[in-house]
């Protein structure tokens, strides 16, 4: 069963090779490669923060920090590859139409500085 933002099982297949930490590989094994790549679908899909991701996908920490890994690795670059190669993908693609920004982060922190008018324009 595909739960919402979830893989099919032909999409796993096709990225599965490409992850870290699968069985016979150097390294950690993973404790489940797919949930946590589902997690990270959720949460993009979602727009929600790492801490509102659902229990089932464990630890929302150990998700991030893994999800950080990741990305600096280029592992999400790589799959985002493989997936796009098929059109019928489109819905698990991420882009700027569904991720959602906190409605504080359109401003500059600290706020904008208003510009003194210059004595020129005083002088006509």
């Amino acid at each position: 069963m595909v739960r919402r933002y979830g893989l099919r099982d032909d999409q796993w297949e096709k990225i599965e090779s490409l992850l870290p930490g699968r069985e016979g590989t150097v390294g950690v094994t993973a404790k489940d490669n797919r949930l946590f790549v589902e997690a990270v679908l959720y949460r993009y899909r979602a727009g929600i923060p790492w801490r509102d991701l659902p229990e089932r996908f464990g630890d929302f920490r150990v998700i991030h920090t893994r999800h950080t890994r990741w990305s600096r690795r280029g592992v999400w670059k790589r799959v985002f590859e493989r997936l796009a190669e098929d059109p019928d993908n489109e819905y698990a693609m991420i882009d700027s139409t569904i991720v959602r920004a906190h409605q504080h982060a359109a401003g500059a922190k600290g706020g904008t500085k208003r510009r003194k008018p210059s004595g020129a324009a005083r002088v006509a």
